[in-house]
């Protein structure tokens, strides 16, 4: 499914971990997509193979998910991890350029892990486009957070994570309301992708259902509003219509920051494989126009 992708491995000792890198390619400034909670780096491939002819393009699959190693200690999937794990990525990828990164681009959990690497180290990022981009309130105790998240950690708890084939797995997945707004495309990477085949041929999920629902249940303790207050990298939020969050809530965190706007468009929260041409437009807008503004 996947053309002209190198894939690789990058150790980072200090942090206990390897992240699995799809390097799509490209002649251009880097550009570096991280993906949301539970699944990979192979469903950026429909806005890779279009902003490759602009960056050089490389997604990464984040801790636990993916290719990429599944640390078992306690707090592995804390958001904080994941915002790290992506500064170290993003600095490897600047070494090797020679220069920032033109574009950190990231949808839902991976925009909030974005904005908060790009406020760890501002030196790495020219310019950030979070997809919508998980985002509580600062004033939200942290029980009210688990409350709200309850139902996600239970249904990726309960989530069902093995198929006998290929065939079988996209019949299940075909119906489900999650996947209702995908093209094919989309849907046959998230099989071929993000699962592994096994020995005798059947599928299981690369992320299973428990790191999922560990990932949801970390994100009620993560302070975005603290981290990207000040945040001077110029920063696109874009808000979807039909999403999960409230969009005064977005207005409310551009304002905390020094350079950032929101833009609302016309989809669901799973943006990038729904409509995957709203991010390649936006992302190369934003990356050719004048410094972001707050609004």
């Amino acid at each position: 499914m996947l053309r002209n992708v190198e894939r690789l491995r990058l150790a980072l000792p200090d942090r206990g971990v390897e992240i699995a890198l799809l390097d799509f390619g490209g002649d251009g400034p880097p550009l570096l997509a991280h993906h949301a909670n539970g699944f990979c780096a192979g469903l950026w491939a429909p806005v890779a193979e279009r902003l490759r002819e602009r960056f050089h393009v490389v997604a990464m699959d984040a801790r636990g998910h993916g290719d990429s190693s599944h640390p078992s200690e306690p707090g592995a999937f804390e958001w904080h991890h994941f915002a790290e794990d992506l500064a170290a990525v993003a600095a490897h990828l600047v070494e090797q350029a020679g220069r920032p990164l033109a574009v950190g681009l990231g949808h839902s959990f991976g925009g909030t892990s974005t904005m908060a690497a790009a406020a760890l180290r501002p030196d790495l990022f020219e310019r950030i486009v979070c997809v919508d981009p998980v985002v509580f309130p600062p004033e939200v105790p942290d029980a009210a957070r688990l409350a709200h998240g309850k139902s996600l950690v239970d249904r990726a708890s309960k989530r069902r994570r093995e198929w006998p084939d290929r065939a079988a797995a996209l019949e299940h997945f075909r119906p489900r309301s999650l996947f209702a707004g995908w093209p094919d495309r989309s849907l046959a990477l998230y099989v071929d992708e993000g699962m592994r085949r096994r020995p005798d041929g059947s599928l299981e999920l690369k992320c299973a259902p428990e790191v999922e629902a560990a990932v949801f249940a970390s994100g009620r303790g993560f302070g975005l509003f603290e981290r990207a207050a000040g945040l001077a990298t110029p920063a696109l939020l874009l808000w979807a219509r039909h999403g999960n969050f409230p969009r005064p809530l977005y207005t409310r965190l551009v304002a905390e920051m020094a350079a950032a706007r929101v833009e609302d468009v016309d989809a669901g929260h799973l943006v990038p494989m729904e409509k995957p041409e709203i991010v390649i437009d936006a992302v190369e807008a934003f990356a050719a126009g004048p410094q972001a503004s707050t609004a």
